[in-house]
C-alpha cells in the first residue's frame, strides 16, 4: 500500500503562496488527470465505507464533487452536493465558517436528506478542519447520522481531525 500512497502524493502539486502569501496550496488536478490514479483514489476514499450503511454522500463545493460523486458511485449511493451560498434553488440550510484565510459559507437543500440517513462526508483536502466540520454542523442539522468524514490528502500539522472527534476520519494520503 505504501506504494500506492507514494503513486498518488507524487502527482500532488504543492503551490506556495497561493490564494494568499503564507498559504500552500495542494494540487490534485494532476492527480485527477490520471485516470489509474483517480480510480485508486475513489477506491481509497470508498474503501473503509464500504459496509456502512451509506445511502448518501456529501461532497463539499469544489474538489468534493469530484471525489464524493465517484464515492458516491462506488458505495451505490446517492450523492448530495454541499455548496457555497446562492447556488441552491430551492429551500436551504446554511453554515458560516472561518477559514484560514477568511471566511466562507456552505448550503444544503433542507430536503436533501431524510432525518437518520446514514451520510459520508467528502472532500479533497482536510487541513484546519473548519470546512469539514462546518459541513458536518450542517448534515446533523438536518438530522443525518454522519457515518465518517473521508479525505484524499490530510495535512496532518494542521490539526484538522481534532475538529472532528465525534466522526470517524479517513485519509488516503497524509503530507
Amino acid at each position: 500500500m505504501a506504494g500506492v500512497h507514494d503513486e498518488l502524493l507524487a502527482l500532488v502539486r504543492t503551490v506556495p503562496d497561493f490564494p494568499i502569501p503564507g498559504v500552500t496550496f495542494r494540487d490534485l488536478t494532476p492527480l485527477m488527470a490520471d485516470v489509474a490514479a483517480l480510480q485508486r483514489a475513489a477506491s481509497g476514499l470508498a474503501d473503509p465505507f464500504r459496509r456502512a450503511g451509506i445511502a448518501r454522500v456529501a461532497g463539499i463545493e469544489a474538489r468534493g464533487f469530484i471525489f464524493g460523486a465517484l464515492v458516491a458511485r462506488e458505495l451505490s449511493a446517492g450523492f448530495v452536493p454541499l455548496r457555497k451560498p446562492g447556488k441552491l434553488p430551492a429551500g436551504v440550510e446554511s453554515v458560516s465558517y472561518a477559514l484560514e484565510y477568511g471566511t466562507a459559507a456552505l448550503e444544503i437543500h433542507r430536503d436533501a436528506l431524510p432525518p437518520g440517513m446514514r451520510v459520508l462526508l467528502v472532500d479533497d483536502v482536510l487541513a484546519t478542519g473548519g470546512t469539514a466540520a462546518a459541513a458536518v454542523e450542517l448534515l446533523q442539522r438536518l438530522g443525518a447520522q454522519v457515518a465518517g468524514a473521508a479525505f484524499l490528502l490530510e495535512l496532518r500539522a494542521l490539526g484538522g481531525r481534532a475538529r472532528l472527534d465525534r466522526c470517524p476520519v479517513h485519509a488516503v494520503l497524509e503530507a
